[in-house]
């Protein structure tokens, strides 16, 4: 019988690369909470009304990719396809005061064909913030991320920005651009052929090469904004200048989801292939909450997908991402008590410390010690012992500084927490 193995498109993060997927989500951790957004934990699985009232009945994560399973009991749950619906019930729910900032990680679940960064089960970043339509809001949101990136390392990032409108402009520009599309429906690409009149803004997402051609001479967006869509969206751009925020505007930018309207926004990674080169991305979703049962308030937020930002850092070369690595070996060939007493002590210190185990000889737990990557190893044998001492070994050149490596010192057993607390700080 063969060994079972994770299902398509789904994978196994193990160490060392599970360090960097860490290191992404406390940085992240630290930037939310300085622009006082607190964490929110919702489930995995929802009502999957969430999802088809929320994210939209006709949209292709509903119809085409969502995870939709009936539970022991007869209901119909889905698996998250993406963050901001939970989040957004879980804010009608609680009805926290407003406005509300909130950051979430999780994993989202897609049937789509695994591709560059995105699984079938992939990881996301995001915050949401509900509450407010203050436009200076949505430049705190598109700073927030852009922070990130650049607190990550990432340099070859770039910001382009639309607006959707809202209920008074956007009918009417629905309308003119499916009486566009009706006219050149021979020309798009063969699934929008046949489906552009369901949705006609989901043709200005398309990357095939039919709908690309044909949207160049489609109605634009920006034409069709009212006055106070225009006023929203030239605080918005006026902001991200103020700040600094290189950023270019693109009418087609209209994002997959149906809940959008007014600031759309999205990072693209211009060191990875341009059809998936997308990192993260949002925008504001002014009636979401009502529509999942909510009061009228509106929304603007945000996600960002873990693996996608780690391949956008592999392709820049970005350092760092692996975090601190292991301080201490402890070498114990006296039968294992000294590493088990000294492992514990370091770790009360702070000291990050590992141990052989299984009675190895001295040789085996040094070759041990170096593919740890250690920085030191603590030697206890038969001498140390009796002598109450132990030999602490540097085993790279950056442990103790300069042209260390290699060099030994006996520090009394007593004080081995102590010093090595201090010379790996």
């Amino acid at each position: 019988m063969s060994a079972f193995q994770a299902p398509t498109g789904t994978r196994d993060v193990l160490a060392p690369e599970s360090a960097q997927f860490a290191t992404l989500v406390a940085r992240f951790s630290r930037a939310a909470r300085l622009a006082g957004y607190g964490l929110v934990v919702s489930p995995m699985f929802e009502d999957a009304g969430v999802f088809r009232r929320g994210v939209g009945e006709a949209s292709e994560v509903v119809t085409k990719e969502m995870y939709v399973f009936e539970d022991r009991s007869g209901r119909s749950l889905a698996l998250r396809p993406e963050g901001t619906a939970s989040v957004v019930r879980a804010f009608v729910q609680h009805r926290p005061p407003v406005p509300w900032k909130a950051w979430y990680v999780t994993p989202a679940f897609r049937y789509e064909r695994p591709q560059a960064g995105r699984y079938r089960q992939h990881h996301q970043l995001g915050v949401e913030a509900i509450g407010t339509e203050d436009p200076d809001l949505d430049v705190e949101v598109v700073a927030l991320l852009a922070g990130f990136y650049e607190a990550v390392g990432l340099t070859r990032v770039e910001l382009t920005v639309n607006s959707m409108g809202d209920s008074t402009c956007m009918p009417g520009y629905r309308a003119s651009l499916a009486a566009y599309l009706e006219a050149h429906e021979i020309e798009l690409c063969d699934e929008h052929r046949a489906t552009w009149s369901r949705n006609p803004l989901r043709v200005l997402d398309c990357k095939r090469p039919a709908c690309v051609a044909v949207r160049a001479g489609a109605p634009r967006l920006s034409d069709a904004l009212c006055g106070p869509c225009t006023e929203h969206f030239a605080r918005f751009v006026a902001g991200l200048d103020a700040l600094g925020i290189a950023w270019r505007r693109d009418d087609a930018l209209v994002r997959g989801l149906d809940y959008y309207t007014r600031t759309t926004f999205e990072f693209s990674s211009l060191a990875l292939d341009a059809a998936q080169n997308a990192v993260g991305g949002g925008g504001r979703y002014d009636g979401l909450v009502e529509r999942l049962g909510g009061p009228a308030v509106p929304g603007v937020g945000f996600g960002s997908g873990i693996e996608r930002v780690l391949l956008a850092c592999a392709a820049e070369r970005v350092a760092g991402l692996e975090g601190p690595g292991l301080d201490v070996f402890v070498v114990d060939v006296t039968g294992g008590d000294a590493a088990r007493d000294l492992t514990s002590e370091l770790r009360r210190a702070g000291v990050a410390a590992d141990r052989a185990f299984d009675g190895r000889s001295l040789k085996s737990q040094l070759k041990q010690a170096d593919r740890s990557g250690a920085r030191l190893a603590c030697i206890v044998g038969p001498d140390e012992e009796a002598s109450g001492v132990v030999t602490v070994r540097w085993m790279r050149e950056d442990a103790g500084g300069g042209d260390s490596h290699g060099r030994q010192e006996r520090v009394e057993r007593a004080q081995v927490a102590a010093a090595i607390a201090g010379w790996t700080r």
